[in-house]
């Protein structure tokens, strides 16, 4: 039995695919520790791991989440990911001090945003597999594409300067190596090979499994009306959701037609403010997202990476509303695959909106692509091949 240690950032996108490996590692009968900021406690423990609580310092932000790494914002991100790198590395050389931690066999932590587990790993002197929720890069296809970097800056190399400076606090050196992860034991991949571009270029030290996902049965169920009408699931994640003229548009226009919309709406706004809503729209804050995708025709989605392979393993047509780099990313993918089609979240109508709808669920090409991407997905290995992955790592100790 392997001693594992998760950690992860303040992001339901980035904490929420490791769910599924960490139930796995306990099903196993591994010992499972999970130290995450405090609203990932009850979603945590359903998986049978312990959880330990961190405080992060984004909970203070406006958007009480983490940094956003797309276009002109990816310096001042950088800044904000370090700064919580330190702030989270002082907690976990605290709770050591305590004992409340002591070094496992294997740390897994998320690659895009928690850095500090490279840190921690250094310091404790422990092999690290990194989870990857969304496109890895390497030289044949690299996310620079999406980001328009200046690398002269000041910002981005005030935040250069300050990552070299806490690195060798903390004995690490190279800061390119410790940007790219590259001492990482494995990158675990939470989507589909097929989706990732480029993606028989991956070698090894690339473990793709595709969604990793838990019946998440602290959301509740959802259950579609009686009458036989198209479920539409609409949701723009949880960090992009502030958009009130999106989800008003889409609801005063469903009136009448032959659709039963779903409406995620977040928490930013009350489902009042759409005003009264047709008999066949509802709006929540949250739906339990795995399970109308159940029942879904189409998802109109934000196409972070969580919600598309979320629809992907559900057999889903994807309507792509994509309002950041990352998001643009996977949309791209998801029209050159075939799975759906893509809108400009800026320039939308009701017109256009249900136009696309309709035509993404009446076609049987789209059909035919999300059948096979949904066999693709099946077929990587989900949280076996994840919990494979950790297994190997803690083993080459």
């Amino acid at each position: 039995m392997a001693r594992i240690l998760f950690t992860g950032p303040l992001g339901h996108g980035h904490v929420n695919p490791t769910l599924g490996i960490a139930q796995e590692l306990v099903t196993r009968g591994h010992s499972v520790v999970y130290a995450a900021p405090e609203p990932f406690r009850e979603a945590i423990t359903e998986t049978g791991a312990e959880f330990v609580p961190l405080h992060s310092s984004w909970l203070n932000s406006p958007e009480r989440s983490g940094p956003q790494f797309h276009g002109r914002a990816f310096a001042r991100a950088s800044e904000l990911a370090l700064a919580e790198t330190v702030h989270m590395a002082g907690q976990f050389d605290a709770l050591r001090a305590r004992n409340r931690l002591s070094p496992p066999d294997v740390l897994v932590h998320d690659g895009p945003v928690a850095w500090w587990g490279r840190v921690v790993g250094h310091m404790w002197q422990v092999p690290t597999v990194e989870t990857w929720p969304n496109f890895v890069s390497n030289r044949h296809w690299n996310m620079q594409r999406y980001i328009r970097l200046n690398p002269l800056d000041p910002v981005f190399l005030r935040f250069l300067w300050r990552l070299r400076r806490f690195l060798r606090s903390r004995g690490m050196h190279g800061v390119g190596r410790f940007m790219q992860g590259m001492d990482s034991h494995d990158r675990i991949v939470t989507l589909p090979r097929e989706f990732q571009p480029a993606g028989d270029t991956f070698g090894a030290g690339y473990t793709f499994v595709g969604p990793v996902l838990t019946d998440r049965t602290h959301q509740g169920e959802w259950n579609p009306p009686a009458a036989a009408k198209p479920v539409l699931l609409v949701s723009l994640g949880t960090a992009y959701h502030d958009r009130p003229d999106f989800f008003r548009m889409i609801a005063q226009s469903a009136a009448g037609r032959p659709w039963h919309v779903v409406m995620s709406i977040g928490d930013r706004m009350d489902p009042a403010d759409l005003g009264t809503l047709p008999a066949n729209v509802e709006a929540r804050a949250q739906v339990p997202q795995l399970s109308v995708l159940e029942h879904a025709a189409v998802f109109v989605t934000h196409a972070g990476m969580g919600g598309t392979v979320e629809g992907m393993a559900a057999g889903v047509p994807l309507v792509a509303v994509p309002q950041m780099a990352e998001q643009r990313a996977n949309a791209d993918r998801i029209a050159e695959l075939g799975l759906g089609r893509t809108l400009d979240p800026d320039s939308l109508d009701a017109e256009r909106f249900w136009s696309l709808v309709e035509s993404v669920h009446a076609d049987p090409e789209v059909a035919a692509r999300c059948a096979w991407m949904q066999e693709r997905t099946r077929a990587s290995g989900g949280a076996e091949a994840a919990a494979d992955a950790v297994e190997a790592a803690a083993r080459a100790v």
